[in-house]
């Protein structure tokens, strides 16, 4: 595996300096946020350190080369299933600039949530997946370039609820997507620390879809006993959980790496800081990175 950092909580950052930190820190890879320009829909979107709209791929590919860093990945996590249609356009608009950029980029894959209308069924989100994406994944499988979706709810405010925000939120589903868009190009970007605070098993579901494993995501989550105890799981998660850095919440890390080495994953896998204990100062940001790697350098050669 290949380790590397999300480049969203660095959102004060230049391109350059991201890979510049990268490279100064023994990472070898970057997945890199591509968000629209423009005022962010929520924490931890709208940080663009590829743009898209206006892409440079000779000096993107020079100075990430000459640093000794790979892209993993092209990040852009909208809600193209949005029930607004000018806003599901417009996110499909932009993902599919992100998938000609990563075809320019020889990176090959872009990461992004399927998305949800959070008032309709699952299998009525479904039925609209396939409107949607087979025809960007399809597209994408044209010029060579992967889908990976992240299997975040997006369940965790008030204004996510009552569904969430992103389908691909659990085995069952994946299956079914699967089903539906069979591509061999539409794959996972898999994040234990969702499955952890849905009292869900994020180990077997490497196995049964190591062939869609495409990137990996290393988040810890807490969940707080005490508060679930007071609120109940169907209060909005964010009153019981917490995300944190690997080696500080509730995943087991040895079993986690332990399955993707039994199916020989090779490819990317990033720290991804959600940490909030650690953003009060670009420095703190900084270090989360920086503790990430010490922790999880244990896994790695």
């Amino acid at each position: 595996m290949k380790l590397g950092f999300n480049s969203a909580i660095l959102d004060e950052c230049t391109f350059e300096e991201v890979i510049d930190f990268a490279s100064e820190n023994g990472f070898t890879c970057v997945e890199l946020c591509a968000w629209p320009k423009g005022k962010a829909v929520r924490k931890y979107a709208g940080v663009t350190h590829i743009d898209v709209d206006n892409l440079d791929v000779d000096y993107i590919r020079s100075y990430t080369e000459s640093k000794g860093i790979e892209i993993s990945a092209i990040a852009y996590y909208p809600n193209a299933l949005d029930s607004d249609q000018e806003k599901s356009n417009y996110y499909v608009a932009h993902i599919k600039k992100c998938i000609e950029a990563a075809k320019k980029l020889n990176v090959n894959l872009v990461n992004t949530f399927i998305g949800r209308d959070q008032h309709k069924t699952v299998d009525e989100n479904l039925t609209r997946m396939v409107e949607v994406w087979k025809p960007l994944v399809e597209f994408a499988e044209e010029l060579g370039v992967k889908i990976a979706i992240e299997n975040c709810p997006m369940l965790f405010t008030h204004d996510e609820w009552p569904g969430g925000q992103n389908l691909l939120t659990t085995p069952a589903i994946f299956r079914k997507a699967f089903e539906l868009i069979p591509n061999e190009n539409f794959g996972l970007n898999f994040d234990p620390s969702h499955f952890v605070w849905q009292q869900m098993d994020y180990v077997q579901p490497i196995y049964e879809f190591k062939d869609r494993m495409f990137h990996i995501h290393f988040k810890d989550i807490k969940v707080y006993k005490d508060h679930l105890n007071d609120v109940g799981i169907m209060a909005t998660p964010l009153q019981y959980i917490s995300p944190k850095l690997p080696g500080l919440g509730d995943v087991d890390w040895g079993k986690y790496v332990s399955a993707l080495t039994d199916i020989q994953y090779r490819g990317y896998a990033v720290i991804e800081v959600e940490d909030k204990s650690f953003e009060d100062s670009l420095n703190s940001k900084k270090d989360s990175i920086k503790i990430s790697r010490n922790y999880l350098k244990q896994f790695f050669a």
